[in-house]
């Protein structure tokens, strides 16, 4: 075994060098969409929602010039599909912003970026970011005592140090462990780059989608998981795989100051943008076919974005940036 393999380490640090180090999984060629379908690759509804979306915060603003910063953008798919989809009139400032490289061959409009820009005004954007930024997992020991867990690149772990400070107060507010064997992801690292990210925009809106829960409901062992080749396996920081666990998202919106969050569904929040699964009339089938073929594709592809027990279970986190027109 290398030292390297042979290292302890927090779950936090050891994330980060397996998904953005030399070699990182979301580094590599492929990128994310060789090893994961999200919403964006699912349908191009997704894109025409946000599309929409886009154009009702252009009216908020009382602008027809505004910015479209896609957080987590990987390779630039969703605001490929959103430009495609703005209505005439709404000129658009896209950035992408992800630490992989620029793709080849992509839209020449699209600034690319590793940082939120500062002091924009319009939609960020921000689909599975926050469940891939990197967090530290607890649990609570035979005593009741709660403490980190570390983890070697083999996926080999062990209990370390009791959590203390900011951490363990974190912790007792959104996640607190109280029998022996719990775990939690201390979501604090998610607070504070959600908290940066909207404090970067001037005025607009700024929307989180992720894998996510509630106080009232978090998983009584945490959520640490991993992906490769669209199959789940085990959660190993070697690089190979994603490392994904699923988002406090009220944490997130508690830790940026101002007007009060809207916490919705995917399905709600798609359906009010004009997604959803109905079937087009039979009727269409004798007068046009073709069209009839596209109604229900689509019907098919908005199903699977609002499905219960699958997409549509996602929570979006809508938080508004005050400005003046």
């Amino acid at each position: 075994m290398t030292d390297e393999t042979c290292q302890w380490q927090g779950w936090r640090e050891a994330a980060e060098r397996a998904l953005y180090g030399p070699g990182g999984f979301f580094l590599r060629p492929e990128g994310p969409a060789g090893h994961f379908r999200t919403s964006v690759h699912a349908s191009p509804l997704f894109a025409g929602a946000v599309a929409r979306l886009l154009a009702r915060v252009a009216g908020e603003l009382g602008t027809d010039e505004l910015a479209l910063v896609d957080v987590g953008a990987g390779r630039g798919e969703l605001l490929t599909g959103v430009l495609a989809a703005l209505p005439p009139g709404l000129r658009v400032r896209p950035y992408g912003v992800e630490r992989a490289a620029r793709p080849a061959g992509l839209d020449p409009r699209i600034v690319w970026t590793d940082r939120v820009p500062d002091g924009e005004r319009g939609l960020l954007f921000a689909n599975e970011w926050l469940d891939n930024v990197p967090v530290d997992v607890a649990q609570a020991d035979e005593d009741g005592a709660v403490r980190r867990v570390e983890v070697r690149a083999d996926g080999t772990e062990r209990l370390g140090a009791v959590v203390t400070g900011p951490d363990a107060e974190w912790l007792e507010r959104w996640w607190p462990l109280r029998e022996p064997g719990e775990r939690a992801e201390i979501g604090r690292p998610r607070d504070e780059a959600w908290a940066g990210a909207v404090g970067a925009l001037a005025a607009g809106t700024a929307v989180a989608v992720d894998y996510a829960h509630l106080r009232d409901a978090r998983p009584p062992f945490g959520t640490l998981a991993a992906f490769r080749e669209g199959r789940e396996v085990a959660p190993v920081p070697d690089g190979s795989r994603d490392l994904t666990a699923h988002v406090a998202l009220d944490a997130c919106a508690a830790a940026v100051p101002g007007p009060a969050a809207s916490i919705v569904t995917q399905r709600e929040a798609l359906r009010e943008l004009g997604v959803n699964g109905g079937r087009p009339p039979l009727a269409l089938a004798s007068s046009d076919p073709a069209g009839y073929v596209r109604a229900l594709a689509a019907a098919g592809e908005a199903a699977e974005l609002t499905a219960p027990g699958g997409l549509g279970d996602f929570l979006w986190l809508l938080q508004r940036v005050p400005g003046g027109a």
